[in-house]
């Protein structure tokens, strides 16, 4: 029986995908992880909505949506630990996808006038944490000194607007109504 554990990395050092070795404290070794940290969100927001969101077309549309970003995020958390020289990367195809399901389910929701509050409902919120997730793995991503992937950058992008569609999506679902941000009154 093969260990799971090496103790490789006991000295703060990381195996990159195409060989080599880097400090885990590398931004390239940041970047991936929170990929990975995001589809671990991910897999939560799934099981969440599943639970709770009740059974309908739309919400098995969410569910393989979900399934659909799992596996665009395993194949970018790949590219950035293989420094872009890895077998698979994200693609127009990937983004246009996320583009395609944003539109679909903007087209069922009402219009937004105001900013809301996270909170609603267990589903919701869990899609705002991808949402922040997103934004954060975004940001290391774009933080990368050598060229980071453009196509994982916009997806990243827009899976962030897709995560506060799918958040707005459930509270309808769930028929429950969105905490409205309502600014406090002047006072002079």
């Amino acid at each position: 029986m093969s260990r799971l554990y090496t103790g490789t990395g006991d000295g703060g050092q990381t195996s990159l995908l195409v060989g080599g070795r880097i400090s885990k404290a590398d931004p390239r070794v940041e970047s991936y992880g929170t990929v990975d940290e995001l589809n671990v969100a991910i897999g939560l927001a799934r099981v969440q909505a599943a639970q709770s969101i009740p059974p309908s077309k739309q919400r098995d549309a969410m569910l393989e949506t979900l399934n659909s970003i799992q596996d665009a995020l395993i194949r970018l958390a790949a590219d950035l630990a293989s420094g872009g020289k890895g077998p698979v990367s994200l693609c127009e195809q990937d983004v246009s996808a996320i583009e395609g399901e944003i539109d679909s389910i903007t087209a069922e929701l009402p219009a937004l006038s105001n900013f809301l509050l996270p909170g609603v409902t267990s589903s919701e919120i869990t899609f705002h944490q991808c949402r922040v997730v997103c934004r954060r793995a975004e940001r290391r991503v774009a933080a990368l000194p050598d060229n980071p992937p453009h196509h994982g950058l916009v997806y990243l992008n827009r899976l962030s607007d897709l995560m506060f569609t799918m958040a707005r999506l459930s509270i309808q679902l769930e028929g429950a109504s969105p905490r409205v941000w309502r600014p406090a009154p002047k006072t002079s």
